[in-house]
This record gives C-alpha cells, sequence and structure tokens, in this order.
C-alpha cells in the first residue's frame, strides 16, 4: 500500500538521502525545508510524488496554515523530522540568539510537526513517527552544548510521545546518528576539527573516535529510517537507534 510521508530538512544531507529513500519506495512525499531548491531534481524524476513545501518549521503558525488543509485532505501515514541545525561556540561564547535558533529548529520545530500530527494520528489509530537526534544527545561534547541540548531534549520528548500515541497503534521512535558526511558535519572541519579527529579521537577533546573507523554516508542513516517506519519494526516503539559505527560505546 502506499504511504504518505511527511519530512522535514529534507532538501540536504541525512534529509535528502531519507527523500530519495522514500521516493524510490513510490511513497508520496511531503518535502519540507526552507530551501527546497536542491529538490528540483527529485522533483523532475518523481513528479507524481514529490510535494517540495518551503516552510520554517520553527514557525507554529505557518506550520499549521499549511498542514491544516493537508491533514483535512490526506492521510498521513508517517512523519520524519530531519529538520536541524549546528551552532559551534563554547557556553561563554555562545550567543542567546545561537542558543534560541538552535532549540527553535532542532527542539520546538519538532514539536510544531508532531503536535498536530499526533491528533491526526490518534483519530485515525495508526502511524509511525521518527526524529532525527544525535548521538551528542547523550555524550557531552566541548563547544556544542547549544546542538547536544537541544538533541538531549528531543531524544527525550521523543520517548514521551511515543508513550502517549503508543495505545493508539502509533509507533514513535528517534535515530541518533553520529559524524556523518553531510555539509553540517564538513563545516565542522573547517573550524578546526578534521575528519581524522574524528574517526580516531581526540585526547584534547576528550572525545573517543569511531570503532569503525569511518564516518557514517547519509544512506547509511536513512536505511536506519526506512527500517523503523517499516512493518518490519511493527513491535518497535519508543527506540532510540543509534548509528555512530560505535562511537558512544552504547553508553
Amino acid at each position: 500500500m502506499q504511504k504518505n510521508t511527511i519530512i522535514t530538512g529534507a532538501a540536504g544531507g541525512i534529509g535528502l538521502a531519507i527523500c530519495e529513500a522514500l521516493l524510490a519506495q513510490q511513497h508520496q512525499v511531503w518535502a519540507v525545508d526552507l530551501d527546497i531548491g536542491p529538490l528540483q531534481e527529485l522533483a523532475i524524476q518523481y513528479p507524481q510524488h514529490l510535494h517540495r513545501v518551503a516552510l520554517d518549521v520553527s514557525d507554529f503558525k505557518s506550520v499549521n496554515a499549511w498542514l491544516t488543509p493537508v491533514l483535512a485532505s490526506h492521510r498521513i501515514d508517517e512523519l520524519v523530522c530531519a529538520a536541524g541545525v549546528l551552532q559551534m561556540g563554547y557556553v561563554h561564547e555562545l550567543s542567546p540568539a545561537a542558543w534560541q535558533r538552535t532549540f527553535a529548529i532542532n527542539t520546538e520545530g519538532v514539536f510544531n510537526l508532531c503536535q498536530p500530527l499526533a491528533a491526526h494520528m490518534r483519530a485515525q489509530r495508526q502511524g509511525a513517527i521518527v526524529i532525527i537526534s544525535s548521538n551528542a544527545a547523550s555524550t557531552p561534547r566541548s563547544n556544542m552544548s547549544a546542538y547536544a541540548a537541544s538533541k538531549a531534549a528531543t531524544t527525550h520528548f521523543a520517548r514521551c510521545l511515543a508513550l502517549e500515541l503508543a495505545p493508539f497503534g502509533i509507533r514513535v521512535n528517534s535515530v541518533s546518528p553520529g559524524s556523518t558526511d553531510t555539509p553540517m558535519q564538513q563545516s565542522m572541519w573547517q573550524m578546526g576539527s578534521s575528519k581524522d579527529t574524528v574517526i580516531y579521537g581526540s585526547a584534547t577533546d576528550f572525545r573517543l573516535g569511531i570503532p569503525l573507523q569511518k564516518i557514517a554516508t547519509p544512506a547509511d542513516i536513512a536505511q536506519g529510517v526506512l527500517f523503523l517506519l517499516s512493518d518490519a519494526a511493527s513491535h518497535i516503539c519508543m527506540h532510540d537507534l543509534r548509528i555512530d559505527g560505535g562511537a558512544t560505546l552504547d553508553a
């Protein structure tokens, strides 16, 4: 059966890989991002399946204004929240604006989609939600306090939402990627980190490396998301799937 899926952060990095994978499975996909330009090629390739939506997920009123007619006319089976930003900075240097923007997108943006979709899925007594978090949610990271804190909040929100929706047959899970070869990761390398530091660790930063000795691709993360959305994961709920090559030693 064809499924209808909404995904945020769909125009780049992990979100784009998930979007591509969903389309390859013939899902109807509403692909949400601030800049939908990078989705042009997919729009040409999947003209009957891809619906591009230019939207700021941190703006609840805008999200609700777009979603209301969509939910009135379509059954939405799946939601993937992949929109996210990284604001680097030591706490003593971090601006309130950077902190607030991080939470506005990484945490409030998740709530802004999940709140109306929770009501929609409760009514239909079916659905699956996957929220992209980060292994930084459970592991302290120097120079990344805003990002790590926002993802920790997101991960726990996913658990609470899962508890509320499970009695209605709705599964909510999170995926926590480690270092993944995306523009976000590459921006960190431009700020003094390096690929080798990520893979082999850094004693200076009290950071472990990656036991598999490689960085994930966006497609690696997408496969985990597709599994959690699928019927093969029909009894998996409230789970946080870490896809990090063993970097957090499952701690």
